[in-house]
């Protein structure tokens, strides 16, 4: 029987969480997020970690993105973008998000405590 592996520090749910106001990756900020327990540098690691806590619906990927094809109001809420690198739920998670349609705001806005802007 082989042994266990040595806790790497890596175990709990974490991700990497960049923002940017602008869309553009000179004025992107990133933060960490652990969640169980919270931490990192996110500045509202609980909060983000309740909501993820929320999206979280067995047998479906919170992060998936918008379906090809879905019909999306051609509203458009802004040239934001976020990008969620990491591990949630023991899977990995390599997700963007962005503003230029009504099934984009929605989605980014499942999101909001974990994508938050600065100076939000």
């Amino acid at each position: 029987m082989p042994l266990p592996r040595p806790y790497d520090g890596e175990g709990g749910d974490r991700l990497v969480v960049t923002v940017s106001r602008s869309g553009v990756v000179a004025d992107s900020v990133t933060y960490t997020l652990t969640c169980h327990p919270t931490g990192g540098t996110h500045p509202a690691a609980g909060e983000a970690c309740d909501q993820l806590d929320d999206a979280m619906v067995w047998g479906r990927d919170p992060f998936a993105p918008v379906p090809p094809g879905a019909m999306c109001t051609g509203q458009y809420g802004g040239p934001a973008t976020g990008h969620l690198r990491g591990r949630w739920a023991g899977r990995p998670v390599d997700a963007r998000f962005s503003r230029v349609n009504g099934c984009e705001i929605a989605r980014w806005d499942r999101f909001s405590e974990v994508l938050r802007l600065p100076g939000s």
